[in-house]
């Protein structure tokens, strides 16, 4: 399992299901019938705070929180190349909230 600390930039892998996919869908595929589809949506956030129970408070670029499971197979943790290619879309937290 991989271990978060406050600051952390994040990676959440956010699974989605429209009849419109956005431009920054990835990994689409049209669902039974056709009518719909479904694909991935990378969201970069920042980790504010790790709760002992196994929780993560993350903050996105607009300042909405979630809470999430750090055992969620969704998060990873972003890599050199993530931060410098969508560095704009990381959000900037300056203190802990």
């Amino acid at each position: 399992m991989v271990r978060f600390k406050v600051g952390d930039s994040i990676v959440y892998h956010k699974p989605k299901c429209s009849f419109s996919p956005g431009p920054r869908a990835r990994a689409i595929y049209p669902l039974e019938r056709g009518e719909a589809y479904h694909y991935v949506v990378d969201k970069f956030w920042k980790v504010v705070s790790v709760h002992a129970d196994g929780t993560l408070d993350v903050v996105t670029r607009t300042g909405k929180q979630h809470k999430l499971n750090a055992s969620d197979p969704n998060i990873s943790k972003a890599r050199i190349l993530q931060h410098l290619l969508y560095r704009k879309r990381f959000p900037t937290v300056t203190e802990p909230q």
